[in-house]
């Protein structure tokens, strides 16, 4: 991690300014078609607030502020949120970290999009803008190659390291993209992993539009989780605080086209579970098409079935705890949003393991579980591990059977009857 002028944490949203964003009132209309065919989804009524904040000590962890989570879908456009978001409940800072770049299989894929965007879509000459660049690692690949002759600007609150990089051709500001940066010229604007923590989406997008005014040429690449995926999979750590929009192909395509976007392709990608949208500057005003496709029927067997996949995690988990230490791969959002609901008070889970360095020896908001670097599977005694994402299954088979490691390897899926 790079080091950099420290900061004191703000209360926002990754990438945006928070003070353009909606207040934190219980919403009674879609914020994408103001339909207002809300149905439930899931409730929780105290969820941790934040998933990816690195915690020092245990004591810090179990003190971290909650909230609710009411999760809806509409049934006109099939857009799901968080009706009772709270912005203000969040400080996004130089302790957040999400880096999963550490997973070989999660590098394979950003190399894919990197070589898509410069090679494919001949990203080069340009003059590209990243909204919510994190740590700025995958600007960074898109500047420094001097061949392609990038120039760019990264924004991003929780952004550590020099504010100015690859000699002049990179600018950090560690601040939120807002009405102050629409300024900033741009031909391409790269916004990954943001637009789901932006409890008004429109807004955000209407920005971005007027900042490419004077670029009529300009293109727009986001990248946000399918819940298309979420909801066939089952997968019930899929839903927390820090992601307050939730989008399927079709919900992602009519909120670009509301903003005068013209839609050029909305792929899944790593695995299914990511959108990929590929868009410009519509040439004359597109009647955006309502459509929510077989995404209620998919959110209407997840609401119905919620419980008893809870239910079946929570029975397994007793079951491996009798039979030895359990631990959980990956301390990110997914698996501080799984020890969450299944072992809140830190009964069944001995700890969490995770590949990223900044996080080892640290603790999972709320719950307090201590995270560790696959090492220490022996000396905690670790029969069983239940592996957070299955795009990682094959590389932490390796990496176990590279150690000499021999434990059981589940995926948290839902559970089948024999585990």
């Amino acid at each position: 991690m790079g080091k950099g002028t420290e900061r004191p944490e703000r209360s926002g949203v990754r990438g945006s300014d928070p003070s353009r964003e909606g207040s934190p009132l219980v919403k009674s209309n879609c914020p994408i078609c103001a339909s207002e065919r809300l149905a439930t989804l899931l409730h929780r009524p105290q969820v941790p607030v934040h998933q990816n904040l690195v915690m020092a000590s245990q004591r810090a962890a179990t003190e971290i502020e909650c909230g609710e989570l009411a999760i809806v879908y509409c049934e006109d456009c099939s857009f799901v949120f968080n009706r009772s978001f709270d912005l203000s409940k969040l400080s996004y800072g130089e302790h957040y970290d999400n880096t999963q770049t550490y997973s070989p299989r999660f590098q394979a894929h950003i190399d894919q999009l990197l070589t898509h965007l410069l090679v494919d879509q001949v990203v080069q000459h340009c003059r590209i803008v990243e909204v919510g660049c994190g740590r700025g690692q995958f600007l960074r690949s898109l500047i420094e190659p001097e061949a392609y002759g990038n120039t760019g600007h990264g924004f991003d609150p929780s952004y550590i390291g020099p504010l100015v990089a690859c000699d002049g051709r990179l600018h950090f500001h560690t601040d939120y993209y807002g009405s102050d940066a629409e300024s900033v010229p741009a031909d391409v604007i790269v916004c990954r992993h943001v637009i789901e923590h932006i409890p008004d989406p429109l807004r955000m997008l209407r920005s971005i539009r007027r900042a490419l005014e004077a670029s009529p040429n300009a293109r727009v690449y986001f990248e946000t989780p399918c819940v298309e995926w979420i909801l066939r999979n089952r997968t019930i750590q899929d839903f927390f605080y820090e992601h307050c929009s939730y989008f399927s192909t079709e919900s992602l395509r009519l909120a670009f086209q509301t903003c005068g976007f013209h839609v050029d392709n909305v792929l899944h990608v790593f695995g299914g579970q990511y959108l990929w949208l590929e868009a410009r500057l519509a040439a004359e005003v597109e009647t955006p098409i309502r459509s929510a496709g077989a995404v209620t029927a998919l959110a209407r067997e997840f609401s119905l079935d919620a419980e008893r996949v809870q239910a079946l995690s929570e029975q397994r988990m007793e079951r491996l705890a009798r039979k030895g230490a359990v631990a959980i791969w990956g301390a990110g959002a997914k698996g501080a949003t799984f020890a969450h609901l299944l072992d809140p008070e830190r009964q069944w889970i001995s700890c969490i393991i995770d590949l990223n360095p900044e996080k080892q020896g640290k603790y999972l908001p709320k719950t307090g579980h201590p995270i560790v670097g696959y090492e220490e599977i022996s000396t905690r005694s670790i029969r069983s591990i239940i592996l957070m994402n299955p795009n990682y299954r094959a590389e932490v088979e390796q990496l176990l059977f590279d150690a000499g490691l021999i434990v059981e390897l589940l995926e948290s899926g839902t559970p089948g009857e024999n585990e």
